[in-house]
């Protein structure tokens, strides 16, 4: 599996995870709704980063997806720890 690949499907189940994270968030506190909106700038980025990776007419080295991947996964860690403090 290539890093095109991994990141896809990293963005995808990025995507699942924060849809399901808003529908939580009218019961959060205002902490977590804080890192939520830090964590959307970073989903901003992540969105940018797929935009570019699959659009077969821009150029992106492995470099650049395996930064992205990386954001992604920080993402990914702050989604679930956003979604512990939820269930607590």
């Amino acid at each position: 599996m290539g890093l095109n690949e991994d990141f896809s499907k990293l963005a995808d189940r990025l995507k699942t995870e924060r849809d399901e994270l808003k529908l939580k968030m009218h019961l959060a506190s205002m902490e977590v709704k804080e890192e939520f909106e830090e964590a959307e700038e970073k989903w901003g980025h992540v969105k940018l980063k797929a935009s570019d990776i699959a659009d077969e007419a821009v150029e992106t080295s492995d470099e650049y997806i395996a930064k992205a991947k990386i954001i992604g996964e920080e993402l990914k860690e702050t989604y679930r720890r956003i979604a512990k403090r939820l269930s607590e």
